[in-house]
């Protein structure tokens, strides 16, 4: 079995704040899962249309105390354990730490099991958390149960600064939080991991300042689309062009968890990252 995986944020929350999030049934749906209930030590549950097989609750809590939530969830047959700590950086802020067992990269890739999507699904519910604490509107939830991936997101910055960090190899590495190479014209290389990487995907369109598709390959085809209204931008996103039969969630799920940085580095003038360096197993 693999190392578990590790996620860590800083959230601008006192733990007081964080902890009620996350334990509070009304909180968790309203950022986390379509069905909650909680009934403190014995029962976490989650479950509904935002959750990973979410037909039915498939969680068994182990632990609970002040900074600490752990619990037992199955996945695709396998008990996996998901753990939740947090720690104090200073009475308006908290420290994240997410460790998640049973999740294998390879798995991310090949889309064999539904634990491959574990890493970016809490990456994008962190993001989300982020946002609930921040007052900020949610990024769209992955919906396990659709083949529509589209959603949008409001960003209060002009037009032209969103399409450079969307565009600029520099800004789009330092929101992101991983090198992407990017050659803004059609034919262009958009290079996750960087150009020497190797395997890029292609720009198939692009209108400057409005529009920008990268054709992923077997995953699809990912277009963003700006539109600017009162010195605000809508960012329209749609992945196409995939197997309707196995969506990429993974990939859609990463993707969207990126957008709450990208709109944090287009409206903070002293903005800095909220994630910690993780530890990401790569496979037995």
């Amino acid at each position: 079995m693999t190392e578990p995986m590790k996620l860590g944020a800083r959230l601008a929350a006192p733990i007081d704040a964080v902890r009620r999030a996350l334990t509070d049934p009304v909180e968790l749906r309203a950022w986390f899962a379509e069905h909650v209930e909680v009934e403190l030590p014995h029962r976490y549950e989650f479950w509904g249309r935002f959750t990973p097989e979410g037909d039915a609750p498939h969680q068994r809590l182990l632990h609970v105390d002040d900074e600490t939530l752990r619990f037992a969830w199955l996945l695709d047959g396998v008990e996996t354990t998901s753990e939740i700590r947090l720690t104090p950086d200073g009475p308006e802020s908290t420290v994240l730490t997410l460790t998640q067992s049973h999740f294998d990269f390879a798995e991310a890739m090949s889309g064999s099991s539904i634990r491959g999507v574990l890493q970016t699904w809490w990456s994008l519910s962190i993001a989300n958390l982020a946002s609930h604490l921040d007052g900020r509107p949610l990024l769209p939830k992955t919906d396990f149960t659709a083949a529509d991936l589209r959603g949008e997101l409001l960003i209060g910055a002009a037009a032209d600064r969103v399409w450079q960090s969307l565009t600029d190899s520099e800004q789009a590495s330092a929101w992101f939080g991983y090198p992407i190479g990017i050659e803004p014209w059609v034919g262009g290389r958009y290079a996750m991991g960087g150009f020497e990487a190797g395997n890029a995907a292609k720009v198939v369109d692009l209108e400057p300042g409005r529009k920008l598709s990268v054709d992923w390959g077997p995953i699809g085809v990912s277009t963003w689309e700006l539109a600017e209204s009162d010195g605000k931008t809508k960012l329209t996103f749609v992945q196409s062009g995939f197997d309707e039969a196995n969506p990429p969630y993974g990939a859609w799920s990463g993707v969207v968890s990126g957008l709450y940085e990208l709109r944090r580095f287009n409206e903070e003038a002293d903005w800095q990252p909220i994630w910690l360096p993780a530890e990401i197993p790569s496979g037995a």
